[in-house]
């Protein structure tokens, strides 16, 4: 009897320790939740975060509170999160160079991209204009590529520098069509690439709805297409690159949401389970994701995971198009 009482209590322990793994997530958090934005205040990321921090800090209880740690191409913002604790209490709110075009822009990044961090959920995703100054003569991409064509480096489209989507998306236009493109970065993020497209300095540039729609609408700028696989419910005159005959160059920014490596599936669970439930409210979808010409994803950490998998895979091929050389 007494020889049997160690693999007893080894069971009995054994049975506690398991418990108590479900009830982690059941008492987070216990303290404020640092929501890091690697990006500037103001921008769509900024908007959604904070939007987002309300209604949690409501749904937990606990003060929720927005970090933003821009620079680098995010890095430094990923960077810390990275190095915290994996107990949830310190989030990252991203778009997707974070963790898929980074690895091919930077000879080394502190973190791995596919291993330090975990995918909670992609909250919303988007495409990209092809937009155009309204005087140049093309009304659509096949006709900017035409005229491209017929005068090779005299065109220029604007970007935020090599590697971004902007680079990427137009260099994989130029090298499957054969036509010659001159790149012109910007400092600045994307406002200097589409006040250098209104004024005319350059052509054309590629950005999201939300930075670019109220140009659009305004006549400032017109859209000749957008590089999600569907069409933007705001801007439903705009065809896709599919119905462009550009049906390679499809490409999707999105918003995830990731945790430490280490933090235990129940907690990345339970936060997603919170996340989504938020997000997926109608007055929240209307007023932070429809109104950024955005389209709700709300998905599984699984689900996400196998997204940025599948985005990793595009994203090489057009790195290779652009012939994008780590630095």
């Amino acid at each position: 009897m007494l020889r049997r009482f160690p693999a007893v209590a080894l069971l009995t322990a054994m049975i506690c320790v398991l418990s108590v793994v479900p009830a982690l997530a059941q008492v987070f958090p216990s303290k404020t939740v640092f929501l890091v934005v690697p990006y500037p205040v103001g921008g769509s990321t900024d908007v959604i975060a904070r939007a987002l921090a309300i209604e949690l800090n409501k749904l937990w209880g606990q003060a929720v509170v927005i970090e933003n740690l821009s620079g680098a191409g995010s890095i430094i913002g990923a960077s810390k999160v990275v190095n915290a604790p994996p107990d949830g209490h310190r989030l990252l709110l991203t778009i997707d160079p974070t963790v898929v075009s980074n690895r091919f822009v930077y000879k080394s990044l502190p973190y791995d991209p596919d291993k330090s961090l975990m995918p909670i959920t992609m909250i919303a995703r988007g495409g990209l204009f092809i937009i155009a100054n309204p005087s140049f003569p093309a009304n659509n991409l096949r006709e900017l590529v035409e005229a491209t064509r017929s005068a090779p480096g005299k065109f220029a489209y604007a970007s935020a520098g090599i590697g971004t989507q902007t680079h990427l998306i137009m260099e994989t236009i130029s090298k499957h069509e054969g036509v010659e493109l001159l790149h012109v970065p910007y400092k600045g993020g994307i406002a200097p690439n589409l006040t250098a497209v209104m004024i005319g300095e350059v052509q054309a540039t590629a950005a999201s709805v939300a930075a670019a729609g109220s140009m659009v609408r305004s006549g400032r700028v017109k859209a000749l297409a957008i590089s999600s696989p569907q069409r933007s419910g705001l801007f439903p005159d705009v065809p896709t690159m599919a119905e462009s005959g550009f049906p390679y160059a499809n490409y999707v920014i999105w918003f995830g949401l990731f945790a430490p490596k280490g933090t235990s599936p129940q907690l990345v669970d339970r936060i997603n389970r919170d996340v989504t439930g938020i997000v997926k409210r109608p007055d929240f979808t209307k007023k932070y994701i429809s109104a950024f010409g955005l389209d709700l994803v709300a998905d599984t950490p699984a689900e996400f995971a196998a997204e940025i998998r599948a985005n990793v895979k595009l994203t090489a091929e057009m790195v290779k198009a652009a012939g994008v050389v780590p630095e």
